[in-house]
């Protein structure tokens, strides 16, 4: 799988790319889904579903989901934006941002995550694989955790998606051994409409 680690500017090192929210909802959405009008059954798979996102992009568009890592930045302590479920993860703690896109070069989901940075070495041996690739390589045992889903508009997201927002966001907690491994924030394309139908139903 090939991958490329892209230097990025500072503006984007000392950031990352939230959502600013129109809607968001928390564990209670998240167990008992949303109507359909509100978002597609096929959507909600995607968002709600505890599967690998990179398998899932892949079975869609038959083409391998390869990684763009943009930012791997120490965050010690700090917040960082993050959801306040980024207190379970140990800290001090290191960021790590990419693109998941298909090999032909379609960018389909922007990820950020939060890992204690002791370890970051210990489970992305290899940085530029996808998350899911470099922990199965481990036969790592994982439970994805969703934590809350998001819904809003981001400028730098529309310009590098090439698509109007608004988008549709998720985070979840990796969990193994019983303990938080790390916090993962994703936001997916519209451009997987192609494949998933219209977000709304």
């Amino acid at each position: 799988m090939s991958t490329a680690y892209q230097p990025v500017p500072d503006a984007l090192a000392s950031s990352w790319f939230a959502l600013d929210p129109l809607w968001e909802g928390g564990e209670t959405v998240v167990q008992g889904g949303l109507p359909h009008d509100q978002l597609a059954p096929a959507w909600q798979m995607l968002l709600l579903g505890d599967g690998s996102p990179t398998r899932h992009l892949h079975l869609l568009t038959r083409e391998r989901t390869e990684v763009d890592v943009v930012d791997m930045s120490p965050v010690g302590m700090n917040p960082d934006g993050a959801p306040h479920i980024l207190r379970a993860v140990p800290g001090p703690r290191l960021r790590r941002q990419v693109w998941l896109r298909t090999a032909s070069g379609q960018r389909l989901a922007y990820a950020t995550s939060w890992w204690e940075a002791s370890h970051v070495d210990e489970y992305l041996q290899n940085r530029s694989l996808p998350i899911w690739a470099s922990l199965a390589r481990l036969r790592t045992e994982l439970y994805r955790d969703v934590q809350g889903l998001h819904y809003g508009h981001s400028e730098p997201l529309e310009d590098a998606f090439g698509e109007q927002g608004p988008f549709w966001g998720r985070h979840y907690l990796f969990w193994h051994h019983g303990k938080p491994l790390t916090l993962i924030y994703e936001v997916f394309s519209p451009y997987l409409t192609r494949y998933l139908g219209p977000m709304q139903a």
